[in-house]
């Protein structure tokens, strides 16, 4: 979902649009040269403290992650909240506008649960479980840049009723989700 060709195609389409861009190196593409480890492992991809999705409930919820980097926190009520990770924040670039499914909506495994736009790229953000929307973040809709700032906390995008609680099994914890990135 997010490579580093965004981080080349975005640079190259400022240059083209500015003639004055033309000679500036632009950060952007600077950064794409870093090994993705030193730009994204070192950042914390955990629920925020005091984060609505840890609020939610006096018992933590489990916490799992997908290899479209989207997080999700199951309460023991399968109430879920779901974002998107730092990793895919840091990727994604500022983000300009989000568009989340309507609540009531049912989901399936994969099925799109909305989309960020940014300055670098378009992207669709992919439920990992079944369920029904039932809130959307609408403090998100309104400041995108939130998703940017706290994406492991209020940058969530949906709480989910979840119906197949099970489906949360075959995702990666912490420590495998770690692993990942620095292979990515």
């Amino acid at each position: 979902m997010f490579t580093r060709s965004i981080f080349r195609q975005a640079s190259a389409a400022a240059r083209i649009a500015s003639p004055a861009m033309a000679m500036a190196r632009p950060a952007v593409a600077t950064r794409s040269f870093m090994p993705a480890a030193f730009r994204f492992y070192s950042v914390k991809n955990t629920l925020t403290e005091g984060s609505p999705a840890l609020a939610y409930a006096s018992e933590k919820p489990l916490v799992r992650y997908t290899e479209e980097h989207e997080w999700i926190a199951l309460h023991k009520d399968n109430v879920a909240f779901i974002g998107i990770t730092k990793y895919a924040a840091d990727a994604l670039g500022d983000a300009t506008y989000i568009e989340v499914s309507d609540v009531g909506e049912e989901i399936e495994p994969n099925g799109s649960l909305g989309s960020v736009e940014s300055v670098k790229s378009a992207s669709d953000l992919y439920s990992p479980v079944t369920g029904e929307i039932i809130e959307k973040n609408e403090g998100l809709i309104e400041n995108p840049t939130i998703v940017n700032k706290d994406p492991l906390g209020d940058g969530w995008f949906v709480k989910l009723k979840v119906s197949a609680p099970e489906e949360v099994e075959g995702l990666m914890d912490i420590e495998a989700y770690e692993e990942f990135i620095k292979s990515d």
